[in-house]
């Protein structure tokens, strides 16, 4: 096998852990073939009314708790949040929202979730990825693919908060690059037990979680080859060691990220989690969930930057005048809410793709987690220099939030290597058809002409046909209309790269990373559309249309639609030769 071939197993694979069998076509997939596939996206969605009323109930339980017990200045400063405030997150149900309410959760849909996630991420970044560790991605695989039976041992507890967890997935070869695990588990000899042996480094909440789901590499019956098994694995059990129980670092000095080992630590096969030889499939599908409350966090936390710039701005006076009323600060807050706007949007939407069952939606996940985390250091860096040198000392809270939040474009996943990931996984649909039409050309069959035919007439219809955007709102026909010809422009864009590029392109990362951005920039700028359409909507059904102001999202739509366009300009008007032959020179390595 070549390492074209070998490269487009990796991605075929990587699809199949996810998903396996016929379904329609998602909505990423759907912008790289030139479609807009609205029933994902549109109508808006909102939570059930009695879910609503419920959740309203919870989050306002849930800010009184925080307002009158959350300090985010101590647990940075102590680098530990307090047991008593774990014990009240466990009381107010945000501990195990999402679990049913036979193992004592709540029972709340995704979307619910990460509006709780929300109003934590508005106040301490270290209590949020906490929350974030235990629940959406911690406890996540527990409920996602454990039995009844473990459920009923394990969850009570966890979701409470008597009992914390963590998801141990990293290792010193093993991080973005999820299938390089290298810990293994082998069976016992009676095969009621595997011994694990292996660290794992960089695991929030190591060292207070009590269950742990750990992911092992065992041999697979009838062969030499091994794979991924997700285990339940407890502090308690002998050969379990905490190398470090809380490592120093930079920002979210408040969640205990640790190392550990295991030596010959005997698990009983009953704590398999999921099918055997399947535990990549449960790491990346606990990712995802977790790369959705991801984006929540980070909505919190950009909502807080525009409430601090806009204070500072009213408040602040320079040269006679607020600072609000010079236009180069107007330029930053107007940034900070239009991207506000945009991210909550974007995480509704995702949110909702898994509530309503649909499979198919790694993409947007990762999509997601790149815009979100993009745009708050951005907005993060927007209002620090609002606040010019006060930002800089540890009296405000912008210096906190500059430290806690760079962690975001590395953990679950580096933006880089889910940049690729969104290229390529996106690409691979007409990339296939493109690869039919031309092995028949090469080698014309009957069988092969008829599956060339399909291929070409799939193509040569996006190409000639601008996808319809149906918003109901009249004054956004307009956007719609501009949408539309944007992902027509974006599906030639890739179609011309395919042509183009052909096998190389699985390694051209800065051909990727424009194409990456500029889908991101089309899922955005839809989720802004659609909830921007739905607020009218409302508003026209309560009489009172005229009051709503939407200049942000019409912001954003502008600025977005102006950014694809330099996206897809840049695959052919770049300095790209000259970038790598400059980066080669100083690595050393000789020119490409």
């Amino acid at each position: 096998m070549n390492k074209v071939e070998a490269r487009q197993k990796e991605i075929q694979q990587a699809e199949e852990l996810l998903f396996a069998g016929p379904q329609a076509l998602g909505f990423a997939k759907g912008l790289f073939q030139g479609h807009f596939v609205s029933d994902w996206v549109m109508p808006y969605p909102d939570i059930p009314a009695a879910q609503q009323a419920e959740l309203n109930k919870s989050l306002a339980e849930l800010r009184q708790f925080l307002d009158e017990h959350l300090d985010p200045v101590e647990i940075d400063r102590q680098a530990d949040i307090p047991r008593e405030v774990i014990d009240g997150l466990g009381r107010v149900g945000v501990l195990g929202a999402t679990a049913s309410v036979e193992y004592g959760g709540r029972g709340f849909t995704q979307m619910a979730n990460c509006k709780l996630l929300e109003e934590i991420g508005r106040r301490c970044a270290s209590t949020s990825v906490f929350v974030n560790a235990h629940h959406s991605i911690g406890i996540r695989a527990l409920l996602l693919f454990g039995t009844h039976q473990q459920k009923q041992r394990w969850l009570p507890k966890l979701v409470n908060g008597e009992q914390l967890g963590a998801f141990a997935l990293t290792e010193r070869e093993a991080g973005s690059d999820a299938a390089n695990v290298q810990m293994q588990a082998r069976p016992t000899q009676d095969g009621s037990h595997f011994i694990l042996n292996g660290e794992k480094r960089y695991i929030t909440n190591a060292g207070i979680a009590q269950v742990l789901t750990v992911m092992a590499r065992t041999p697979m019956p009838g062969s030499d080859k091994t794979a991924i098994t997700a285990f339940l694995v407890t502090p308690d059990m002998p050969g379990f060691t905490i190398l470090e129980a809380r490592m120093p670092k930079m920002g979210i000095r408040g969640t205990a990220t640790g190392r550990f080992s295991l030596r010959d630590v005997k698990v009983p096969k009953e704590n398999i989690l999921g099918p055997m030889g399947k535990g990549l499939k449960v790491a990346l599908t606990v990712l995802d969930f977790g790369r959705t409350t991801f984006g929540a966090c980070c909505t919190g936390a950009a909502k807080t930057c525009l409430r601090l710039a806009t204070e500072h701005a009213n408040t602040r006076k320079q040269f006679n005048k607020t600072l609000g009323e010079f236009d180069l600060v107007k330029k930053k807050i107007a940034r900070i809410a239009a991207g506000a706007y945009a991210m909550e949007a974007m995480t509704t939407i995702t949110a909702s793709l898994i509530d309503r069952g649909l499979e198919d939606y790694m993409i947007e996940t990762a999509m997601l987690k790149v815009f979100t985390t993009e745009r708050l250091w951005e907005m993060i860096n927007d209002a620090f220099q609002i606040y010019g040198g006060s930002a800089y000392f540890v009296d405000l809270p912008l210096e906190r939030m500059l430290r806690d939040a760079r962690i975001n474009q590395i953990g679950e996943g580096s933006n880089e290597v889910l940049t690729s990931f969104i290229a390529l996984v996106g690409m691979r649909g007409p990339g296939m058809e493109f690869k039919e039409i031309y092995d028949t050309m090469m080698k014309p069959s009957r069988d092969r002409i008829s599956k060339a035919w399909a291929a070409g007439m799939h193509r040569l219809g996006a190409a000639i046909r601008t996808p319809d955007v149906p918003v109901r709102s009249e004054q956004l026909r307009a956007n719609a209309r501009q949408l539309g010809r944007l992902i027509w422009r974006f599906n030639f864009a890739v179609n011309r790269a395919l042509i183009t590029y052909r096998e190389p392109i699985l390694d051209m990362q800065l051909v990727q990373e424009r194409i990456a951005d500029a889908a991101m920039d089309l899922f955005a700028s839809t989720c802004v559309l659609s909830r921007w359409d739905a607020e009218l909507q409302f508003a026209r059904r309560n009489g009172d249309s005229a009051s709503a102001d939407h200049s942000a999202a019409d912001l954003f739509l502008r600025q977005s639609f102006r950014r694809i366009r330099g996206f897809l300009g840049g695959l052919t008007d770049n300095d790209d030769k000259s970038l790598l032959a400059a980066a080669n020179s100083v690595l050393g390595k000789p020119p490409s």
